[in-house]
């Protein structure tokens, strides 16, 4: 059985970091792209990046380029969001997931990691 297991969040003042770890089992996600979405209450689950199996491709959402980073440790089957500069706006429920599906979608999810940043 293939989980996903997200650990590092908590509650951060504004301009502070925090990193969050997505630690998969249950099969090798080798050759798949993994990623990080958000989901803010009361809004929609929204991209926030990703990275490719040996990392030469990684993508971000404008709002996060330049304070959040993603790599990966592929021997551990872990992927990583290194969180800087902090914003209230950043507070949302963080899930990674794992093996991006022809059609643009992500076949695995884990149960979210929530993070709370304070003005």
């Amino acid at each position: 059985q293939v989980q996903l297991v997200e650990s590092g969040g908590g509650l951060v003042q504004a301009g502070g970091s925090l990193r969050l770890s997505c630690a998969a089992s249950g099969r090798s996600f080798a050759g798949n792209r993994m990623g990080w979405f958000r989901q803010a209450p009361g809004k929609e689950r929204e991209f926030v990046g990703d990275i490719s199996w040996r990392g030469s491709n990684i993508r971000y959402t404008n709002s996060v380029k330049g304070r959040f980073t993603i790599n990966r440790d592929n021997a551990k089957n872990t992927v990583y969001l290194e969180m800087n500069s902090l914003k209230p706006e950043d507070t949302a429920v963080y899930y990674c997931a794992a093996e991006l599906s022809p059609s643009g979608e992500y076949r695995y999810w884990g149960q979210g990691t929530q993070v709370t940043v304070s003005s």
